[in-house]
């Protein structure tokens, strides 16, 4: 049991160490073995200056390079205390000092400190004897102050606690003296003061005592009996007082260690000399074997430089007759590099954030070899090319460190090999692999394959179709790599895109939410953000072009002959016309686009069949053959006009034609018409005259293409005015010809006039293209009104969605002779 007063001794002490390139602070502690569980050794926290309420926080801990935890760290105080029971003997045997270490480790930042722990011997083992009795044999004619040297007591404690002195009990024969060995050991001789009388007495016995220095001391004793021998005149003598040998750890069995040889000048029995070990210990008998007739000492065990780098051996010379001689044979142990490098991984921390500085910590790892010199010097290295490398922070102790930025993009996990190789020759070398693993950080926003994408849905779409699906990717990880997705504000006109689309935000998928209509709106942009669920998050945009595809959904609309509810207008026809007359054509425009707008004509019914014929892709009607007087005065015609869709739609006309005789000039009293186109020639005059200065100024490049262009609307010279008066001044419109409604039949985006002459047999029609394609009825007028706004931006189509040729009536130029209503 320890002594109490020794339990409560507990000596603390700091020592800095220069190691390396950098000054590292190492603490030593020092405490009595076999102390109480729960005593106190140190503060960490005091000693480097640490606050008590942080440790928690840092995660501070110990740790030790043994199995055993010796001691345990109390996170409220910071003191260490022992958690083990802790026996010097049990830990160390015989060597000195006697250390135990640990590692204080702290997190956020990493940093770890090393500490030292001596165990200091208390005075708990007394000595032994190896033997009760020692039987010692002396001739009776031994020289007065011959030495006998006695067996050694044995004390498991070091130091001053160890065997420090022998007694012997009161005789007249012998005195004992008491010398120390090499290694500090004692040892005890018994010199002959007076010769002994075999004939008086044979034998003697005394009491041997050994003392160690603990306080109090303690002390162990062994009986030695003396048989008086008869008288043999010559002692054995040893070649040599002391041999002094090298051995190889890791020798084979029965390799020769040493020869001792003694002599003796007696002859016959008394002359023959047997070796024998004297008083040494196990471990010496079995490493060691002694041929008893030779004097060869040979290997038997296992050597081992890293257990015992001397050995010391006491040997005996005893003749026939009982005399003896002693000697000591030193053997030292040659370390051989028979122990590899060994890598302790001290401290890791995994995983680490990719944003981790050039510098930081990972793990920390101590490297140890067990041999001396050269060959327990080691080199440590990483091995491959790896963003980690090696800084040595003191002796034999390295921090593992991040050398460049790390992008878990790239590479998520990292196996890094530490290697250890040592100095010898040939040099050993062991490893270790530390596992790190890199932690996501939202470095990386979502990303869309493409920066804008097209869709097209077909007009006429059920509310909530799916029109399509994004898809973003972010290369981050789990949460940070969480995608949502949002439509941003967007007007499409003056709505709101969410009107019209609605995303759902897991998965991308776009849906419309009310049916769209191609002629009035046919394409329209959103914006989607894709936003991930990092902190703060990071997003990217695309931008979404939505073409509306159009359906055969409008049936075609006849512009030209207008259909009146209160009475149809007649077209009049000479009876002088011939084959091939063109009476008049019927105008038609189509809502929809693309091969949906393409119109056919067909003469449906007529009164004389074959007199008129209709031209299938233009609407003209021409006669067939010359007029007779047979045919009669009114034709009338039934015409349809059917659209190119699936299934296509279609609309009926008809149109009256009356025969007349002597046909020349129209007659037509149209005052009010005239009076308003008076009012509106002089402004019109100006508009024009300010068109040509301005272009005059800014377009001088494009003046010969702005002159054609005039050139090319005016073709029709003097026969023709246009009906919009966008072209002709109405100043300049010739005599002959008579607006039919001055106010024109068309809304604002759309507009036709017809001018009539009196040699217009042979002309042709002249169509523009419509503004709008939505042709409502208007007190008898036809408006046109496709419901787009001018101001938005129309994408190009698909190849079905090319333009009509009936668009391209949006004016129309007609030759053709009329007369009132009233002449029918």
């Amino acid at each position: 049991m320890a002594n109490p007063t020794l339990q409560r001794q507990v000596v603390v002490s700091l020592i800095f160490l220069c190691v390396t390139d950098a000054v590292a602070e190492t603490l030593q502690y020092s405490i009595a073995e076999e102390m109480e569980i729960g005593s106190f050794v140190g503060n960490v926290a005091n000693d480097l200056g640490l606050d008590n309420r942080k440790l928690g926080i840092r995660k501070a801990r110990i740790t030790s390079e043994s199995s055993t935890q010796y001691f345990q760290l109390n996170m409220h105080s910071g003191d260490v205390v022992i958690a083990e029971r802790i026996d010097r003997e049990e830990l160390c045997g015989q060597m000195v000092p006697c250390v135990l270490y640990f590692e204080f480790r702290l997190e956020n930042p990493v940093h770890f400190q090393r500490a030292e722990v001596q165990i200091q011997d208390i005075n708990d083992n007394a000595p032994m004897f190896p033997k009760k009795r020692l039987v010692l044999k002396i001739h009776e004619l031994s020289p007065i102050k011959t030495p006998f040297i006695l067996e050694s007591a044995q004390d498991s404690d070091v130091g001053v606690n160890a065997v420090q002195n022998y007694t012997i009990s009161p005789n007249k024969h012998f005195r004992l003296d008491v010398h120390s060995r090499t290694d500090g050991s004692k040892y005890a001789e018994l010199v002959l003061e007076t010769q002994i009388d075999r004939e008086e007495q044979q034998e003697v016995n005394l009491i041997l005592t050994a003392i160690d220095g603990g306080l109090p001391s303690k002390s162990g004793t062994t009986e030695i009996k003396i048989l008086v021998l008869d008288a043999n005149d010559n002692f054995p003598q040893f070649s040599q007082l002391v041999y002094k040998v090298e051995l190889k750890e890791n020798s084979d069995q029965n390799v020769l260690v040493c020869k001792v040889k003694a002599t003796d000048k007696d002859q016959g029995l008394y002359g023959e000399i047997t070796y024998s070990f004297n008083q040494v210990s196990e471990k010496v008998l079995k490493l060691f074997k002694l041929n008893q007739s030779t004097g060869e000492i040979t290997v038997q065990g296992s050597v081992d430089f890293e257990e015992a780098r001397m050995h010391e051996i006491d040997m005996q010379a005893t003749d026939g007759g009982g005399l003896s001689a002693h000697s000591k044979v030193l053997v030292e142990i040659l370390d051989e590099n028979d122990n590899s490098p060994e890598v302790i991984i001290t401290s890791i921390v995994s995983p680490i954030p990719e944003d981790s500085l050039p510098g930081t910590v990972i793990a920390v790892l101590n490297v140890r070899d067990r041999d001396s010199k050269e060959n327990g010097k080691t080199v440590c290295s990483v091995e491959g090319v790896t963003p980690f490398s090696l800084r040595s922070s003191f002796k034999n102790y390295y921090s593992l460190v991040t050398e460049i930025s790390l992008d878990r993009e790239k590479v998520s996990e990292y196996n890094i090999t530490i290697i250890a190789t040592d100095c010898g020759s040939p040099s050993l070398t062991s490893q270790e692999t530390v596992r790190v693993q890199i932690s996501d950080i939202n470095d990386n926003p979502p990303l869309f394959k493409q920066n804008s994408y097209t869709i097209y849905v077909n007009e006429n779409n059920s509310p909530s179709l799916l029109i399509g699906t994004l898809n973003a990717v972010d290369l981050d990880y789990e949460q940070n790599a969480k995608i949502t997705y949002a439509l941003l504000p967007n007007e499409v006109g003056e709505i709101s895109v969410g009107s019209y689309l609605s995303i759902n935000p897991e998965n991308g998928n776009i849906y419309a939410l009310q049916s769209l209509d191609y002629e009035k709106i046919r394409d329209f942009q959103a914006v989607v953000r894709a936003t991930d669920g990092g902190s703060p998050s990071l997003s990217s945009n695309a931008t979404l072009h939505f073409q509306v595809m159009d359906e055969n959904d409008n049936p075609p609309i006849i512009l030209y002959p207008i259909q009146e509810s209160t009475s149809l207008s007649s077209d009049l026809v000479p009876r002088s016309a011939q084959a091939d007359y063109l009476v008049t054509k019927v105008v038609a425009v189509d809502g929809d686009s693309g091969q949906n707008a393409w119109l056919s004509f067909k003469l449906l019914k007529s009164t004389d069949a074959g007199l008129f014929n209709v031209v299938e892709h233009n609407g003209e009607i021409r006669t067939t053959r010359p007029m007779t007087e047979r045919d009669n005065r009114k034709q009338k015609l039934i015409i349809v006009v059917r659209d190119n869709g699936k299934p296509s739609l279609s609309t009926t006309t008809i149109l009256n034609i009356l025969l007349v005789d002597g046909f020349s000039e129209p007659y037509m009293q149209l005052p009010d018409l005239h009076k308003e186109e008076g009012k509106d020639s002089k402004l019109t005059m100006y508009l024009v005259i300010a068109l040509a200065l301005i272009s005059f100024i800014f377009l001088v490049s494009v003046v010969v293409f702005f002159v054609f262009k005039v050139i090319k609307t005016r073709r029709c010279e003097k026969k023709y005015f246009s009906a919009t008066g966008n072209f002709y001044d109405d100043s300049n419109k010739p005599n002959n010809l008579i607006d039919i409604d001055g106010t024109g039949t068309l809304s604002q985006s759309y507009r036709y006039e017809v001018c009539l002459t009196t040699d217009s047999g042979g002309s042709e029609f002249k169509f523009l293209r419509p503004l709008l394609p939505n042709f409502p009825h208007h007190n008898g007028n036809v408006e046109v009104n496709l419901g787009i706004n001018p101001n938005s931006q129309t994408l190009s189509n698909p190849v079905d969605q090319q333009d009509s040729p009936s668009e391209d009536a949006a004016k129309i130029f007609v030759e053709k002779k009329i007369c009132r209503e009233e002449y029918l």
